[in-house]
């Protein structure tokens, strides 16, 4: 099956992302997703008493916070077939199959269980590392690719 994968890539000229390209682009959607956060609880931060209140706070907003993160992926995987973080690194997600942007229910798919790899320590972010097309588990699951744009 890789090997088809492989193949089909190589037709289309396109290379699958490399691991650090990856990991950058996390690191701005979980930064600007963040700053959002951040924004919205202004208030309740500065009138926070201690280190403490500003903890429970957050913890507080964990769920919603999930779910901004799964709306945040779904809505920008759909739409444009990568997030701000992939835009700015020059990659996109492609579902396997068709090489093309991925509809509403993959992209979901990879929003959910996207937030299940962080759940659980980010083990599937480190699959991803040890599987050569850099496949997660939201990957796996949703039927995608992330590939240079």
């Amino acid at each position: 099956m890789q090997e088809e994968i492989q193949e089909r890539l190589q037709r289309e000229e396109l290379a699958v992302a490399p691991i650090a390209k990856r990991a950058f682009a996390m690191f701005i959607d979980e930064a600007l997703l963040s700053m959002l956060l951040i924004v919205v609880l202004w208030d309740s931060f500065t009138t926070a008493a201690s280190v403490e209140d500003v903890i429970n706070l957050t913890n507080a907003f964990v769920l919603e916070f999930m779910a901004i993160k799964i709306v945040y992926q779904t809505f920008f995987v759909m739409q444009y077939g990568a997030t701000l973080g992939k835009i700015v690194m020059k990659i996109r997600v492609v579902e396997v199959e068709t090489l093309s942007t991925p509809g509403f229910l993959s992209a979901l798919n990879r929003g959910i269980f996207r937030i299940i790899s962080e759940m659980f320590l980010y083990l599937g972010f480190l699959w991803g590392t040890m599987n050569p097309l850099h496949q997660t588990w939201h990957d796996k699951t949703a039927r995608t690719l992330v590939v240079n744009a």
